[in-house]
């Protein structure tokens, strides 16, 4: 049975330590430690899973938590097996940072003395009293997405929730959105994800007048060599679509949610047609009631611990940053892999294949073995991969959000929900000031600077700002998305950094377990 439990000498590094304990975290997890490494799963919740694994809470006694999610019997299976590899799992762990040490005097560490340091505050928020330091000879980034949010008018009204964040609410806390017996809930945004979102949805009770889609889905139809490659995708897509049919639930292509009305909550949302460049077409509006709006325009990796480590990125399709991998998921920088969403949005299978595949090449970096027949296994994982990396950048190019969407804003639109800084005041720093790129708009306008430090409006701000650009030199700026380099992956106390030096200090014989995990 794996340990939550560190090893008690904090001077001899894990074989390897992977970060997020999701698909591609955990495959890559077990993966490793089938294979003989001493392997450490740090996760910031109390269980495993990931964000598309959650659990309901055990307080509220869910008689079949396996209903509300697609393909339980993956990850079923992942964690039996993490259950019998030995591996410890540390939840409640998040990671802030990871840095590169010359290991002077740590047992384990390589040739060369390399080994990384992984911190972390603990807790459920990350509130617990003391940080927590792991080291691993390798390190294994799967740290999953996050939803890319674009602002219109109203979406700060209670009620207005993430697409995701009212799959999480359903799947962790057994909620819907909305509140009441059967809540009208509409589902709006681009990408597949609201598909999932809309039939759990229906599937617990809700009502969903609308599922309004801003891209459209011919986009698919452009290459259909890919598509014929990956039938599960199409089972996938029929499993959440018939249930909607079902219910009745009207889907709206080339539409979006361009403002929300309430008072104290929502109320009911416009809908508008878009046209090519994602701009509202005049006439065209329709109003519909609802009790909540759950919205979201697909989703972004989340790299900061990997760009805080110069690791190379590319920009994806839709124009999001991800890590750039080689053929076994070693990012450009020697020691670290990367696995999953983070190497760009793909889904669960997707996810899992990757791990695995890092967690056999740490294997053989590490120490040189490879399980008997995992030459064929390897290539049926590369081929796998090549096939369902195809489809997420067909993915990727069809829901691609176009920059027309800065029309659906008026002035006093919120765009830096942390500062309360509103599209006008952008606009401003971007006409009259000669903002030309984010950076400086948060700087004029203090967009970013809140307690997500851009996670949720650096599209926005960076899409603002990039038309700007575009109207004064004819070129366009900046890519919405594009990757700035934070110290910090998650908010940190100052108590906890004030701490680190005492956590870093060599402890006395006999009481080692001190500098690894405060717990």
């Amino acid at each position: 049975m794996p340990t939550s439990t560190p090893r008690s000498d904090a001077q001899a590094p894990y074989d390897l330590v992977v970060v997020g304990a999701g698909p591609a975290g955990l495959a890559g997890a077990v993966t490793a430690a089938e294979r003989g490494l001493s392997v450490a799963l740090l996760d910031g919740d109390a269980r495993l899973g990931g964000q598309f694994y959650r659990h309901p809470a055990p307080g509220l006694g869910a008689a079949r938590p396996e209903a509300l999610h697609h393909d339980w019997a993956a990850f079923d299976g992942l964690r039996r097996r993490w259950e019998a590899s030995g591996g410890v799992h540390l939840p409640e762990h998040h990671v802030w940072t990871v840095t590169p040490e010359r290991a002077v005097g740590v047992r384990g560490a390589g040739a060369d003395g390399a080994c990384w340091a992984v911190h972390a505050v603990t807790g459920p928020d990350g509130d617990g009293e003391r940080p927590a330091l792991v080291r691993g000879r390798a390190v294994l980034l799967a740290t999953g997405a996050a939803e890319r949010q674009l602002p219109f008018p109203g979406w700060t009204l209670p009620g207005v929730v993430g697409a995701g964040g009212a799959q999480a609410m359903l799947k962790s806390g057994l909620v819907l959105p909305g509140g009441g017996h059967e809540p009208r809930v509409v589902v709006a945004g681009s990408g597949p994800l609201l598909l999932a979102v809309a039939s759990s949805l229906v599937a617990a009770g809700a009502r969903v007048p609308a599922l309004v889609e801003a891209a459209g889905f011919l986009g698919y139809a452009r290459r259909p060599g890919v598509l014929a490659k990956v039938p599960g995708k199409w089972v996938e897509a029929l499993t959440h679509g018939v249930p909607l049919a079902v219910h009745g639930v009207r889907p709206y292509a080339r539409h979006a949610v361009v403002r929300a009305h309430g008072t104290e909550r929502v109320e009911a949302v416009t809908v508008a047609r878009l046209d090519r460049a994602w701009r509202p077409v005049l006439g065209t509006e329709r109003r519909i009631a609802c009790d909540a709006l759950a919205v979201g325009h697909g989703l972004v990796p989340r790299i900061d611990l990997g760009t805080s480590l110069g690791c190379s990125t590319r920009t994806t399709e839709d124009g999001a940053p991800a890590l750039v991998v080689d053929a076994s998921q070693r990012t450009s920088v020697p020691g670290l892999w990367s696995a999953g969403e983070t190497a760009g949005v793909g889904g669960a299978r997707l996810a899992m294949v990757e791990g695995e595949l890092a967690g056999s090449a740490v294997a053989v970096r590490l120490r040189g073995c490879a399980a008997e027949g995992s030459p064929a296994r390897t290539r049926s994982l590369l081929r796998t991969r090549s096939r369902l990396r195809a489809f997420a950048s067909l993915m990727a190019a069809a829901h691609a959000p176009e920059d027309g969407w800065v029309d659906w804003l008026d002035d006093g639109t919120e765009v830096c929900r942390c500062e309360e800084v509103d599209a006008g005041c952008v606009r401003e720093a971007v006409d009259d000031l000669g903002a030309r790129d984010a950076r400086t708009v948060k700087l004029l306008t203090r967009a970013g600077m809140g307690w997500c430090q851009g996670r949720v409006c650096g599209p926005a701000v960076a899409c603002l700002a990039r038309g700007g650009a575009a109207r004064t030199s004819g070129e366009p700026g900046p890519l919405p998305g594009s990757p700035e380099r934070r110290p910090l992956a998650v908010p940190v106390t100052l108590g906890a950094l004030a701490a680190l030096e005492e956590t870093l200090a060599p402890a006395p014989d006999g009481d080692r377990s001190r500098t690894t995990d405060p717990a």
